[in-house]
């Protein structure tokens, strides 16, 4: 019974397993890029997750078909909501990636432990 609900909701059990794989990357890993691999992840479960609740079994695409006239139609709104998402997660990354390019020249690592001891040094003198 568990397992044939969960192969029908394949969508959203992919979405969770992405959230936790990414979740895991970002809490466990110091290294920068590696952690914005993680944030990336849990950004697809989301998408995943959203064009999922958008779906409708059976449902076709929404373009109006004059031989179909009393045809379910998929709900368009969340995987245009996660176009524009993914646009800017692209943008968000870019910047992301040109503040670790920073810090690498600022401070000649990518371990986040490693920045965090050396900012605290300066500090404290």
């Amino acid at each position: 019974m568990m397992l044939r609900k969960l192969l029908i909701n394949y969508p959203y059990f992919a979405a969770v397993i992405l959230f936790a794989i990414g979740t895991v990357i970002v809490l466990t890993r110091s290294n920068v890029i590696k952690k914005l691999i993680g944030i990336h992840i849990i950004e697809s479960a989301v998408f995943l997750m959203f064009v999922a609740a958008g779906n409708i079994r059976g449902g076709v695409p929404p373009i109006l078909d004059q031989t179909r006239p009393g045809g379910v139609y998929v709900n368009p709104l969340p995987s245009a909501l996660m176009l524009t998402g993914i646009v800017v997660s692209v943008s968000v990354s870019a910047l992301a990636l040109a503040l670790v390019f920073r810090l690498y020249g600022a401070y000649g690592t990518l371990d986040a432990r490693r920045i965090a001891e050396m900012r605290s040094e300066v500090r404290d003198r």
